[in-house]
């Protein structure tokens, strides 16, 4: 198919290499300022479904279980990195910077 378009291109190599480059930017902008919105109320990216019935899972009721109370949570009950038994902070140097 490429070669069937590339054979019917006028011009020399350059004219068809910037025919065929603008063609393809062509294509681009149709997809994403037509074809792509038209398409994404169709597609169930919006439908998932994760659940792995940890603390912050909902219940059968429809609301979801309360965050357990105490030290060591973060971010709507899930435990902060450093607050996890066994792990040690990782710190990446900056480049030029003084190593202690």
């Amino acid at each position: 198919m490429y070669g069937w378009i590339w054979r019917r291109l006028p011009g020399s190599v350059p004219v068809r290499a910037l025919l065929a480059a603008l063609m393809l930017l062509g294509v681009v902008y149709l997809l994403f300022q037509y074809v792509f919105p038209w398409a994404e109320p169709l597609l169930p990216f919006g439908d998932v479904t994760v659940n792995d019935g940890g603390p912050s899972a909902v219940q059968p009721g429809g609301s979801p279980s309360p965050a357990p109370r105490g030290g060591g949570t973060d971010l709507n009950g899930a435990a902060a990195p450093s607050a996890v038994t066994g792990t040690v902070p990782h710190r990446v140097p900056t480049p030029g910077a003084a190593q202690a």
